[in-house]
């Protein structure tokens, strides 16, 4: 009988995604992080398709039998193991692991990959991928990962929209999809991702357009902007406000602060502009949402 991945790993993962406040990203992949010195795993049939990211710098060993066929191999840094549901595995490995653990729940993901991509997904999924070498992949699982640890990165928008790269890339790059399908383009990537993330931040008390963002990323606006929804699923200023009002959510934490003064913290014009927007996005005004908050 399939049970989970993080039933049997053999130590406790130093961050874990399902243990944040977060039902649209969890509801589509949970994130751990273990490190763990050498040992092994037995081979089970898991429920859910893993994906293990490898971030030490050191080649090591790992045996990885796959439906009872051992494959022993150097593991390199951004090197990435993906694991179907359904398929027998075990592992062993021969030094500190330093691993991140990406669960995908299968049919979760092919209602997003029909959904959202236009894709088909093959029952036989991941099945003849191995192993592969993908530095920007990795690169988006580290932002999800550091997303659980760090405080300005625990933003339920960026993890979100971090979720949304990763497994558009994934889907993109490695799933298998109908014949009459468009390709959409994937050349919105996480190091664009961080660049547009770090602008809106040092930029929140000011005014921010498409023009900016794109020009931040390196794209023509009009690129920028459909590439942006396609691997985001929102526009870039659809994002950006969801950011400021997210924002905005965290520092009314603060009872004394006036709303005056988060409105323009975050970038809106003034208190009315802030409320209508805040309304529009939350259901409710600023004000109304403070009250009904527990102190």
């Amino acid at each position: 009988m399939p049970i989970k991945y993080a039933d049997i790993y053999p130590s406790e993962p130093l961050l874990n995604s399902d243990a944040m406040d977060r039902p649209s990203a969890a509801g589509l992949m949970s994130v751990r992080y273990f490190q763990a010195e050498p040992d092994q795993m037995p081979e089970e049939v898991f429920e859910e398709h893993h994906v293990l990211l490898n971030l030490n710098p050191k080649a090591h060993r790992v045996q990885n039998w796959r439906d009872g066929e051992l494959r022993d191999f150097t593991f390199l840094v951004d090197e990435i193991v993906v694991t179907p549901a359904g398929m027998r595995s075990g592992w062993r490995w021969h030094e500190k692991s330093d691993v991140i653990v990406i669960t995908l729940d299968p049919a979760k993901i092919e209602q997003f990959a029909q959904s959202e991509l236009g894709m088909l997904l093959d029952p036989q999924q991941f099945r003849d991928l191995p192993q592969f070498s993908d530095p920007d992949l990795c690169a988006a699982g580290v932002i999800l990962r550091d997303a659980l640890e760090t405080d300005d990165m625990s933003s339920a928008v960026m993890f979100e929209a971090m979720s949304r790269v990763f497994l558009v890339k994934l889907l993109q790059k490695y799933g298998k999809r109908r014949a009459e399908d468009v390709e959409l383009s994937s050349r919105f990537t996480s190091r664009h991702y961080q660049r547009v993330l770090s602008f809106v931040q040092r930029r929140l008390d000011q005014t921010i357009t498409v023009d900016q963002l794109a020009a931040e990323a390196g794209m023509s606006p009009s690129h920028f902007a459909r590439v942006f929804k396609e691997t985001l699923g929102s526009t870039p200023m659809q994002y950006v406000m969801a950011y400021r009002i997210e924002q905005a959510i965290k520092m009314m934490d603060d009872a004394e602060r006036p709303l005056g003064d988060i409105a323009l913290a975050c970038g809106f014009a003034d208190q009315a502009h802030f409320t209508r927007s805040f309304k529009q996005v939350v259901g409710q005004t600023p004000r109304a949402y403070r009250a009904a908050k527990p102190t």
